[in-house]
């Protein structure tokens, strides 16, 4: 099972980084990844791309 942690505080970019709290809160309420603390998540499979990219525009 992999993991990835979160940066400290979103930057409010445009489009939102990979790691960004916001984006991976975002994957976690579809039930792409697991959150296990305020700052890590894991996931047994990587999101698909499409999500990850549509987490990052909204």
């Amino acid at each position: 099972m992999a993991s990835v942690k979160a940066k400290k505080k979103c930057c409010r970019d445009r489009p939102r980084c990979k790691v960004c709290p916001v984006v991976l809160m975002r994957l976690a309420d579809a039930g792409l990844l697991e959150r296990k603390s305020k700052r890590r998540y894991s996931f047994d499979a990587k999101p698909p791309k499409a999500a990850v990219a549509q987490a990052r525009a909204a």
